[in-house]
């Protein structure tokens, strides 16, 4: 595919895949930085079923437990190319916000970015 194809279709230079273990992790260039599609984290480090579910539980744990209302400040909803081709809104945040969601995650794959 083309750039001219991918732009045609709302796949923007600035919007790119980052590849983790095989795994790929949406993201979007955003006010001057990388914001990253929470879902797909969460999907690679939990090997969830359903990556929507564990996010939503977990936002809530983080609300009733560790204060989550300042970070969930810092979580921007911005439209990210789907398996479908579409763009949908999708709960993103950049790379610190990224890190403090993930020390929440009981996971071994989360280990390492938690040290």
């Amino acid at each position: 595919m083309t750039d001219a194809s991918k732009e045609k279709q709302g796949i923007l230079p600035q919007d790119k895949l980052v590849v983790f273990e095989d795994k790929k992790i949406r993201r979007s260039f955003h006010k001057g930085e990388w914001y990253f599609s929470i879902i797909d984290i969460v999907e690679v480090l939990t090997e969830s079923a359903n990556a929507r579910r564990y996010w939503s539980d977990l936002k809530i744990q983080l609300s009733e437990k560790e204060g989550f209302i300042q970070l969930y400040g810092k979580i921007v909803q911005l439209k990210l190319a789907s398996n479908d081709g579409k763009k949908y809104l999708t709960d993103t945040a950049n790379t610190e916000t990224v890190f403090r969601i993930i020390q929440s995650i009981p996971s071994p794959k989360a280990e390492p970015f938690k040290r």
